[in-house]
C-alpha cells in the first residue's frame, strides 16, 4: 500500500539534527533546512495531534528567540515524494568540499573535494552555520597527517572532510545507533573505510579505553552536551589537540568561553554565522615551554 506523508514545516532557524535528536522520534523519516525554514516529514498515518504537541514543546526550548515557533503541515501525496525529497536537498559548495546528493552530478575543478551525502535520519549535510564554519575552517587549518576526533559525528561528515583534506585518519564517536548506521554508510560510500572508523558510545567510552591520542577534536555539539563535555574535551587539549566546538549561539558564547577557560584552555579563534558561534580552543603554554 502506497504511503502519504506529511510535511511539517517550522519557521525557525534550527538545528535539523539536534532537533530530531530531541524528538526521538523513530518515524521521523527526514529533514531539510532551507533559508531559514526546517521541514521534518512523517508518514501521513503515524502524524497526530500528540506528535504536534511534542514538537511543540522541544521547539520552545530550543527556538533561539525564545518566543512561539510557527508550524504548518501539509500533506504530501506517495507518487510526489520522491520528487519533492530530491527537489528538496541540492549540491552544495562550501570552498573547495563540494557535498551532493547520490542522484546529483555535479561538474568539479581541479582543486575540488566531492563528498557524497544522500540526507537521512543523521544529519549534518553543511547546510547549517555551524557545520559550514567548520568546514570552512578545516580547509585552513588541516595541516596534513592529524588524526582527528569528532565528537557526536551524526553524518560523519567532518571527519569524512577531515580525512578528504589530508588528515590521516579519523574517529567518530556517537551515542544514536541509528546516525552511525548512517555515518557508516556515508563513509563507504566515499571510499574512506580504510581511514575512517564510527563507533557506538560516548566520549567517555573513547577516552577509556587503548585510542590513539588525537591531534584535533571536532565538536559540533548543542550547549548543554558542550557543558557536559567540557571535561573531557579539555583533558584532550590539555595533551596537545587543538579543539574545535561548534553548535553554540551567539547569547551562549560567554558561558562557554568562561567554562573552559576556567578549565585552564583559551580561546584562540572564533566565527559567527546567522547567530551562530564556533570557536577553537587550545591549551596555552608558558615562556619555557611547560604549561
Amino acid at each position: 500500500m502506497s504511503t502519504s506523508w506529511v510535511d511539517v514545516c517550522i519557521y525557525e532557524r534550527l538545528d535539523a539534527g539536534e532537533l530530531l535528536s530531541r524528538l526521538d522520534d523513530a518515524f521521523a523519516q527526514g529533514a531539510w533546512e532551507d533559508q531559514g525554514l526546517v521541514h521534518l516529514y512523517w508518514p501521513e498515518d503515524q502524524w497526530n495531534e500528540a506528535r504536534l504537541a511534542l514538537l511543540r514543546q522541544v521547539l520552545s526550548d530550543l527556538a533561539p528567540s525564545g518566543k512561539d515557533v510557527p508550524v504548518s503541515v501539509h500533506q504530501i501525496p506517495s507518487q510526489d515524494w520522491n520528487e519533492a525529497w530530491s527537489r528538496s536537498v541540492q549540491p552544495l559548495r562550501i570552498g573547495r568540499l563540494v557535498i551532493r546528493p547520490s542522484w546529483e552530478r555535479v561538474s568539479l575543478d581541479s582543486n575540488d573535494i566531492e563528498i557524497v551525502l544522500d540526507p537521512k535520519q543523521a544529519f549534518g549535510t553543511g547546510h547549517h552555520a555551524t557545520t559550514r564554519m567548520l568546514l570552512l575552517w578545516l580547509q585552513q587549518d588541516i595541516r596534513a597527517g592529524e588524526k582527528v576526533l569528532d565528537v557526536g559525528t551524526g553524518s560523519a561528515i567532518l571527519a569524512m572532510a577531515a580525512v578528504k583534506l589530508g588528515a590521516r585518519s579519523a574517529r567518530g564517536v556517537e551515542i544514536d545507533p541509528v546516525a552511525v548506521d548512517c555515518a557508516r554508510e556515508y563513509v563507504e560510500l566515499n571510499q574512506l573505510g580504510d581511514r575512517i572508523e564510527i563507533l557506538t558510545g560516548t566520549l567517555a567510552d573513547l577516552t577509556e579505553g587503548n585510542w590513539p591520542m588525537p591531534d584535533l577534536v571536532l565538536a559540533n555539539l548543542d550547549r548543554q552536551t558542550v557543558l557536559n563535555l567540557a571535561e573531557e574535551l579539555a583533558d584532550l587539549a590539555k595533551k596537545g589537540a587543538r579543539l574545535m566546538v561548534s553548535g553554540i549561539l551567539t547569547e551562549q558564547e560567554a558561558e562557554i568561553v568562561d567554562y573552559f577557560s576556567s578549565l585552564g584552555l583559551v580561546c584562540a579563534k572564533r566565527g559567527e554565522e546567522e547567530g551562530w558561534v564556533a570557536m577553537t580552543f587550545f591549551k596555552p603554554e608558558s615562556c619555557d615551554g611547560e604549561a
